[in-house]
């Protein structure tokens, strides 16, 4: 991956109703990613009676585990942190089903109680979502949880038997789901809800969602509107979009829910169930949408392990190591990229009387800067393009939907070409051809003043009237590059965004 020494981590999370393992590579204190996944659906919870798992839920999960520790071995993973969650922690028989993993498995598989199920759900997500103050629900096959969060930090939290398995198997029998069955399911979450002492505590306050019931969700009500990313980072659910889902939900069979656009067909038979969850806690809380977190409990058990040296696992910029991951991963050229950063964002300051941004805009442009060449992994040619679609599939923690297409955007548009949003029309405000403009014209200058790579030119000067534009170039020596490659494609840009013909000069770094 890089020269630093990487190791793999492998997660195996045996879930109510699905398990899954997760491949990551990391660097301490540099870098991680996801290099591979494994999900099977197994419904654990199945079949439980008072006398524990069911004999053929069991021989699923053996099953489904020892492929999991054979393809941990077989990828070389380092540590394999195993866990299991409501079903195992609920059945009579759990313990005697842990002793049979390790014996014929040689696996350890730790039961998580409720709670710290819910603080692994909060350190995976506030591993990516860029918030301090909050609620965090997760919906699994055999439980949810809720949390909250106060100052990035897990505050307390609770388990509830609200998972969306759990309650299908013990309300649900009819196919679509009556009535009677639906108002049952109701009264039973409402019920739970009801013995949250805290709960309203949360009321009003920013909902972080994240499970494969809730993450399904999101991807149905992406289908619906032509969603153009590929990736669900930050992605907001609205309340009425969980409501539509519900009546679609209830006037389907089986068959035809399976159909639905960006559902999983092996969830068709229980999102009812954990949608009316949603609903209710949307609700109670008076919020009309939640925000989506792709990362949760097995991505929190890993940021424990990887951040085990900071007084919490998790990172107080989210963005910031976002980006800077992102570029690692993709072997930036990091004195290029920092020195593009760097004159990108003084232009933007000596600029800032003409184009009228703030924070929020330099913090897209300083993104861009570090990723704008990340595409150079896959081939130099069309590497702008290249760039754009690594930020598209990845996204990029902490950062909207419409902050990732602004940033993809802009790498596309950094070296040539007339920046459009085409494609992106459904997450883009009405301003923001402007912003694109503008900032693209910003970095593309900022990149062809360091087309040597040498940092040559150190800082850059703008005064302006209403005709002309007049940048100034500090430099060590002549910058005859800088000056010919800036003339020639970023010059017009700049021309366009601020409607002035530019003027470029020359100054010498000693005699200022």
């Amino acid at each position: 991956m890089n020269e630093r020494t990487s190791h793999r981590v492998a997660v195996i999370d045996l879930g109510s109703n699905t398990a899954r393992v997760i491949l990551m590579s990391a660097v301490p204190g540099y870098s991680f990613r996801l290099e591979d996944e494994i999900r099977e659906v197994v419904r654990l919870r199945q079949g439980m009676t008072t006398d524990g798992l069911s004999p053929e839920a069991v021989e699923r999960a053996l099953s489904t585990l020892q492929l999991f520790s054979r393809f941990c071995r077989s990828v070389g993973a380092d540590i394999v942190l195993a866990t299991a969650t409501s079903a195992v922690r609920d059945a009579a028989n759990g313990p005697a089903f842990i002793a049979q993993v390790r014996d014929e498995i040689g696996l350890d598989l730790r039961i998580l109680d409720g709670e710290r199920e819910a603080y692994y759900g909060v350190i995976g997500a506030l591993n990516e979502v860029a918030t301090d103050h909050c609620g965090i629900l997760d919906i699994g096959g055999g439980s949810a949880q809720l949390s909250e969060v106060g100052d990035r930090r897990y505050r307390k939290g609770i388990s509830l038997t609200l998972g969306a398995l759990a309650l299908s198997e013990r309300f649900i029998d009819s196919d679509p789901a009556t009535k009677r069955e639906i108002r049952a399911l109701r009264e039973e979450i409402e019920i739970q809800l009801d013995s949250i002492a805290w709960i309203d505590e949360l009321a009003g306050k920013e909902l972080v969602g994240l499970g494969g019931t809730i993450r399904n969700l999101a991807k149905i009500d992406a289908a619906a509107r032509g969603y153009p990313l590929n990736t669900l980072h930050g992605y907001s659910l609205s309340r009425d979009a969980v409501d539509q889902s519900i009546a679609d939900f209830r006037g389907l069979s089986l068959n035809q829910r399976q159909k639905i656009p960006g559902i999983s067909s092996d969830r068709a038979d229980i999102i009812l169930a954990g949608a009316l969850v949603v609903a209710a806690v949307l609700r109670r809380l008076d919020i009309d949408k939640l925000t989506i977190s792709t990362s949760g409990l097995r991505e929190g058990i890993f940021f424990e392990h990887y951040l085990r040296d900071l007084p919490e696992p998790v990172m107080r910029d989210v963005r910031g190591f976002g980006v800077l991951n992102m570029a690692r991963n993709y072997r930036y050229h990091e004195q290029h990229a920092d020195q593009v950063k760097l004159l990108s964002g003084r232009l933007f300051e000596e600029l800032e009387p003409l184009h009228g941004y703030g924070p929020p805009e330099r913090g897209l442009l300083a993104a861009a800067a570090l990723l704008h060449d990340i595409g150079t992994t896959v081939a130099y040619d069309g590497h702008h393009r290249h760039s754009q679609t690594l930020i598209h599939y990845n996204g990029l923690s902490g950062f909207t939907p419409r902050k990732i297409a602004l940033i993809a955007l802009l790498a596309r548009f950094h070296r040539k070409g007339k920046p459009d949003t085409a494609g992106y029309e459904g997450l883009l405000k009405k301003r923001d051809a402007a912003v694109l403009t503008r900032l693209a014209a910003i970095l593309r200058f900022a990149e062809f003043l360091e087309r040597g790579r040498n940092a040559i030119v150190s800082d850059v000067l703008v005064d302006w009237d209403d005709e002309e534009l007049r940048i100034t170039v500090v430099a060590t020596e002549h910058p005859a590059v800088e000056l010919w490659q800036a003339e020639r494609n970023a010059v017009p840009l700049m021309e366009s965004a601020f409607g002035r013909r530019v003027r470029l000069r020359w100054e010498g770094e000693v005699g200022r």
